[in-house]
């Protein structure tokens, strides 16, 4: 069986997608052969969607699977061996009506009508995707991302006070309100990404002693997770939350939200808070920092939950749906 992947063109900043199938690939049985089809221009622009499209028809396999953001490259492809992974549904949030209409179309009904099944990495996101298509429940599977094995549990740091790491600070990440939450907390906040000039003066006006990372390789984002005492993860939207799970192999607990995809993904390993209340995320944050039987209850149970999340439970997953279309097209 020849499976194709259709991955996006390479984005500098935008790697989490190939990073899961590059380890999924790596992971199917020898039966399995796999081929990778990449976009050759980025996904902007008509002209440049349109010949991503038609470049992908040359290229199918017995089964075509669109690993993520180029959803519209399945116009062509032949439906019965098409399987199309969606990772989160947070671009229907865009401010304009325009840019929803043609992405509500072409990121999700007629990509989805154009594909035999329809993959997501969360129940979340399941919900998302038929009430946006109206698709029967049955076509779309839940296969979560996975944890890399590098991962790996590591002694708490020393540190002279407790650092809590905070990974992304696109919107959807919460600065502002994570800002006024650690206000009047003797922590520092250790931030992965690019902070906006909005989100500086906010830190500055509230006095957070904060420190900022940007562009980190693999080896340096672990490195960050074992020198935190915490995650604090209080997104107000995710399609999966990788940190979450990324957190609890290594050993730390986690503050997160309890919205979207946040609780299913962490399980009882995370003090929940609503991500919208300032007083939630404070407490929380407070509750993990002076109970240590909860702090030890939370990390423990975060090594019973990232098992369903190891490599080979989820690439076993993918074969079995490659098998289960593959037979099906047989029988046809």
């Amino acid at each position: 069986m020849n499976v194709t992947f259709y991955q996006r063109k390479p984005h500098p900043n935008h790697f989490s997608i190939e990073k899961v199938f590059r380890g999924v690939r790596a992971h199917l049985p020898a039966g399995v052969q796999s081929k990778v089809a990449i976009s050759r221009f980025l996904s902007t622009g008509l002209f440049k969607r349109l010949f991503n499209t038609f470049e992908a028809i040359n290229k199918q396999g017995d089964i075509n699977h669109i690993t993520g953001d180029i959803h519209y490259v399945s116009m062509f492809l032949d439906k019965k061996k098409t399987v199309l992974t969606i990772h989160d549904c947070g671009f229907m949030a865009h401010p304009s009506t325009v840019a929803r209409s043609v992405l509500l179309w072409f990121w999700l009904k007629l990509p989805v009508w154009r594909s035999t099944i329809v993959t997501v990495v969360s129940e979340s996101t399941k919900r998302d995707v038929i009430k946006f298509t109206n698709c029967q429940e049955e076509r779309v599977r839940v296969i979560p991302d996975f944890v890399s094995p590098d991962y790996q549990a590591t002694p708490v740091p020393n540190n002279s006070k407790p650092v809590l790491l905070q990974i992304g600070t696109k919107p959807n990440k919460n600065i502002p309100r994570v800002a006024q939450a650690l206000r009047d907390l003797d922590v520092q906040l250790r931030i992965i990404g690019k902070l906006g000039d909005r989100d500086v003066k906010l830190l500055k006006q509230h006095g957070i002693d904060y420190s900022v990372a940007a562009n980190l390789t693999e080896r340096e984002l672990i490195q960050e997770y074992t020198m935190c005492d915490m995650l604090l993860f209080t997104s107000l939207l995710e399609g999966f939350g990788m940190p979450i799970v990324e957190a609890q192999s290594i050993g730390r607990p986690v503050v997160t939200s309890n919205v979207s995809s946040m609780p299913e993904v962490a399980g009882e390993g995370a003090c929940l808070v609503d991500p919208f209340d300032i007083s939630a995320i404070k407490e929380g944050i407070t509750r993990v920092l002076t109970d240590q039987d909860y702090r030890d209850s939370l990390v423990q149970k975060g090594f019973e939950n990232v098992r369903k999340y190891q490599i080979d439970h989820v690439a076993r997953q993918y074969d079995q749906l490659y098998q289960e279309v593959y037979r099906t097209n047989a029988i046809r």
